[in-house]
């Protein structure tokens, strides 16, 4: 497996609609940067009386909102763009450096399958004990990397998934 550089990133977005919208100047040596989507889950009530109980609250942001993250909080969100994988690439997300450096944490589910196609949901965490962390739809969140694979699957996640096409922060489907 060998990853995708600068060129190889720029002509699959132009040619395939490998990331959308593309903004050429998200792209880096060899990854493109993402955005944070507009949607948010936090975290409901889970004590209390049976009709309060709540798994997730569902936050939709304007563009120039903010969202406070508190200290110790954990969220879904989504990157505002919408990915097409093709079946002889994987994808990793991974955090920006500078997101990490102001205390949020990515919670590990960054792989993305041969055969993907949607926004990709964000496990998020703000790891800080006493400060929040603001967050901005569009703020730029984090980057993918792609892996140009020796072999096609015989069944890509086109087939396989469960979040095939998802829009938006979707919460797990078990």
């Amino acid at each position: 497996m060998s990853n995708l550089v600068d060129f190889q990133i720029r002509a699959l977005c132009r040619e395939s609609g490998l990331v959308e919208p593309f903004l050429p100047e998200m792209i880096n040596p060899a990854s493109i940067d993402v955005t944070l989507g507009n949607k948010i889950l936090s975290e409901g009530l889970i004590c209390g009386p049976e009709e309060l109980r709540t798994r997730w609250i569902e936050h939709n942001l304007e563009d120039d909102e903010t969202y406070k993250l508190c200290p110790g909080q954990f969220i879904l969100a989504h990157t505002k763009e919408f990915v097409r994988i093709p079946s002889s690439l994987e994808a990793n997300f991974q955090l920006k450096s500078s997101r990490g450096r102001e205390g949020l944490d990515h919670l590990l589910a960054g792989y993305i399958d041969p055969g993907f196609s949607g926004q990709i949901t964000l496990e998020l965490h703000n790891v800080n004990q006493r400060h929040s962390i603001h967050l901005t739809p569009g703020m730029r969140i984090g980057q993918l990397r792609f892996g140009k694979l020796e072999h096609c699957p015989l069944r890509s996640y086109a087939v396989t998934g469960r979040y095939m096409n998802d829009q938006g922060a979707v919460p797990s489907k078990g």
